[in-house]
């Protein structure tokens, strides 16, 4: 910002609002006007580009309470004074030379003091440091927008692009990659607010959740599910299919005297990311008939009192009391 500017811009007025404002107030007027002649909203209009500089210009003195105060300072120093590029009287070198009482000329000229100089020294630094009033750092990053969108188990792990709203930015779609988790937070690159003076926009994170599925459940980038099988499956083997998620069955072989809890695999049908590929976990569950016909019953207590005496249970037991 040129020396300059600090008299000839009313801040305030740029942006219509008094000189009380409060900051809330003055951040709310900001980010109307910002979305209002953002050039992404206006493309081509050099006008709304110029106004939207404008703005920014103003929001990133008036918004770091700092800059404001001097700001203010120079302002009421300075009331109706001019800076002149060359010796002429009247102008902002009389104001600056009554205050301090000498008679050193403060112009755009060859002088021992330049307008610069005389107000690094009153608001602490150099010119070259930053420039009057500290203009400190280059242009800054815009502020981050937060947001939350709540996805479907199989969106949450194909991936998918959604329409977002977030909180104080526009509506955007947002690509949502393969194998998001719930709670993960993405972030995306240069989609928060834009830079108040000239810089590049912030980002957005996005906060996910995900939505339970009636069968499946997420183990890393496996993919779990529960198959029931019969006694007569279990016990003597057989061939059954399995559910894979938004895909065909596909056929598992359970070995004859398979147990309850055993997990047979299917390879690279669980979650595909970036980085690897899961498998499907499918574990056995031996369903027990809640009525038993009279025939079966018959053949069931012949079954059993041809198997050998003994207790599944003995193994535990003893470990417990180990």
């Amino acid at each position: 910002m040129a020396s300059q500017d600090w008299f000839d811009k009313d801040f305030y007025a740029v942006l219509g609002v008094s000189k009380d404002v409060s900051e809330a107030d003055l951040k709310k007027t900001y980010r109307k006007l910002a979305r209002q002649f953002h050039p992404d909203s206006n493309p081509g209009d050099p006008k709304a580009e110029s106004r939207f500089k404008e703005i920014s210009e103003a929001h990133s003195v008036l918004s770091d309470p700092e800059l404001r105060k001097e700001y203010d300072q120079v302002r009421a120093m300075g009331s109706g004074a001019r800076f002149t590029a060359g010796g002429q009287s009247g102008g902002f070198e009389d104001v600056f030379g009554g205050m301090f009482g000498g008679g050193q000329r403060y112009s755009g000229g060859q002088s021992s003091a330049s307008f610069e100089d005389l107000l690094g020294g009153m608001f602490g630094g150099p010119a070259g440091a930053g420039g009057p009033a500290g203009f400190r750092g280059g242009p800054a990053k815009g502020r981050d927008l937060a947001a939350n969108t709540t996805l479907d188990f199989e969106t949450a792990i194909n991936g998918e692009t959604i329409k977002l709203q977030p909180s104080g930015g526009r509506p955007m779609n947002v690509k949502v990659p393969a194998g998001v988790s719930d709670g993960q937070k993405i972030r995306l690159k240069a989609k928060g607010e834009p830079s108040p003076n000239g810089g590049e926009p912030g980002d957005l994170v996005l906060t996910v959740s995900v939505r339970k599925h009636p069968v499946f459940e997420r183990d890393g980038n496996n993919l779990r599910v529960v198959v029931p099988v019969t006694f007569a499956e279990a016990a003597l083997g057989a061939t059954i299919e399995v559910p894979t998620l938004g895909g065909a069955p596909v056929k598992l072989k359970v070995a004859p005297g398979t147990p309850s809890g055993r997990v047979l695999r299917v390879k690279g049908r669980g979650v595909t990311t970036t980085k690897a590929t899961g498998d499907l976990l499918a574990e056995v569950q031996v369903a027990v008939p809640n009525r038993i016909p009279e025939a079966a019953l018959k053949h069931l207590e012949e079954f059993a009192k041809a198997m050998p005496v003994e207790n599944p249970r003995d193994d535990l037991i003893a470990k417990a009391r180990s």
